[in-house]
C-alpha cells in the first residue's frame, strides 16, 4: 500500500474529508480534516479513522499509522 492509496481509502470512506498522507511500505502518517469530527474526543476521532483502515491493518498492508485529526474550524486556526 502507498500513501496515495491510504489517502484515497480515507477520502472515499469518511464524508467530506480532506487527507494528507505520507509514508511508505506499511508505516504512514495522516492528517485528516472533516466536520465529522465535531464534538468527538481525540480518541473517538482516531477510532473513526482506524475503523476505515481496519481491513488494511488486518491484512498487514498497514502496520502503523500516526494521525492528526482536525475539524475544518480547527485547521483554519493553525
Amino acid at each position: 500500500m502507498n500513501a496515495g492509496e491510504v489517502k484515497a481509502l480515507l477520502e472515499s470512506s469518511i464524508p467530506n474529508c480532506e487527507v494528507v498522507a505520507e509514508g511508505e511500505g506499511c508505516n504512514f502518517q495522516v492528517v485528516v480534516v472533516t466536520s465529522e469530527f465535531e464534538g468527538l474526543s481525540t480518541v473517538k476521532r482516531q477510532q473513526l479513522v482506524y475503523s476505515h483502515l481496519q481491513k488494511a491493518i488486518s491484512s498487514g498492508a498497514i502496520h502503523a499509522v500516526t494521525m492528526k485529526t482536525y475539524t475544518p474550524e480547527q485547521i483554519s486556526k493553525l
